[in-house]
């Protein structure tokens, strides 16, 4: 209370000063508002973006393109590739056999998913592997009932590659390929900002990739069950798709920063893991998505698993070619001298 002011009424410099700090006190509030807008607005439309990148392949997947085989000759043949081209346009890339060893063996080498075999009779067989998709076999023991429904005669159904007994429709294999895509890109995302150093980041993907491809590995091969070939082909499989998807995460962070790193998740984790055709095939997803989710880490990694596991590396080259191109790369960026990078800096 000012004394010269009779009932402690202030002065007209205390006044002003009181307003003022109000009004500096004020500020930061009027301020938080607009920026808790902003926030919710973005996470509104990267949740937007989650949900049409997971949702929406799923609810558009169909045959595109899915290769088949129809085996045998004369008339009966031709009509039942006719019909099978007819019932879906453009759904179905036919090849013809000349018998049903020729077309199990299309089968086995990865070149077809189903076949349809007429005999010289008209009879009838169906010959799937659900270890290659657990869905397109399932649509095609559909086709067999429906061809034995209209032949009147019953179509039989062999399954050449059947999927392990623990896991016969797939989930299992299918559900674990988004796990290791979100500890790959998170180990990326820490070597970049808890490792100095660019050689300790290279360091740190190898060792990752090699530790976390054998663990991995042996919980799906031997409890879990949803891999049943060779362990050691099988782990540096896994290994390799670890080392491919954190070593990109880890260079662009190391040669971009924060936006690199953004950058690597996100395609890993919104373009790659829905567009991979793990829990289908790549032919079911729409044009040219499941072309474009081959051409990454995660669909190069399941479908080089799959052939590696079910099929003694039949249809593998492609798959491990863009691996090994997108490890390479991902390495290559950890050896680059990053420049005006202030918030990571790397050391040799």
């Amino acid at each position: 209370m000012n004394p010269a002011m009779p009932g402690g009424l202030a002065t007209e410099g205390e006044a002003t000063t009181d307003v003022s700090a109000a009004g500096a006190g004020s500020a930061p509030r009027a301020g938080r508002a607009p920026l808790s807008i902003v926030l919710a607005v973005v996470l509104a439309v990267v949740q937007l973006l989650v949900l049409i990148a997971f949702a929406w392949p799923a609810a558009r997947m169909g045959p595109n393109g899915v290769p088949v085989v129809v085996a045998g000759d004369g008339p009966a043949a031709a009509a039942l590739q006719r019909h099978i081209e007819q019932s879906k346009p453009g759904g179905f890339d036919i090849a013809h056999r000349k018998d049903e060893a020729k077309a199990r063996a299309a089968l086995l080498d990865r070149e077809a998913y189903a076949a349809v075999v007429v005999g010289g009779k008209g009879q009838m067989k169906v010959l799937v592997a659900s270890a290659a998709s657990a869905a397109i076999s399932s649509a095609f023991r559909d086709v067999a009932a429906d061809l034995g429904e209209k032949s009147g005669n019953s179509v039989p159904v062999e399954d050449v590659q059947p999927a392990p007994t623990k896991d016969p429709h797939g989930a299992a294999f299918s559900s674990s390929v988004l796990p290791v895509v979100l500890t790959s890109l998170l180990g990326g995302i820490l070597f970049t900002l808890k490792l100095r150093q660019r050689r300790s980041r290279a360091v740190a993907a190898l060792a990752f990739a090699a530790v976390a491809g054998l663990a991995t590995t042996a919980l799906a091969h031997g409890w879990i069950g949803a891999l049943n070939g060779a362990y050691l082909g099988e782990a540096s499989v896994v290994a390799l798709m670890i080392l491919a998807i954190s070593a990109t995460v880890a260079g662009l962070g190391n040669a971009l920063g924060h936006a690199g790193m953004a950058l690597g998740a996100l395609t890993m984790l919104l373009i790659g893991n829905p567009f991979s055709g793990v829990a289908a095939a790549p032919e079911m997803l729409p044009t040219p998505w499941g072309d474009l989710g081959q051409l990454l880490p995660p669909g190069a990694g399941a479908t080089l698993l799959r052939s590696v596991t079910f099929f003694d590396g039949a249809g593998a080259g492609r798959p491990l070619t863009v691996l090994l191109i997108w490890a390479a790369c991902g390495l290559a960026l950890l050896a680059v001298r990053a420049r005006g990078n202030t918030h990571t800096p790397a050391s040799p």
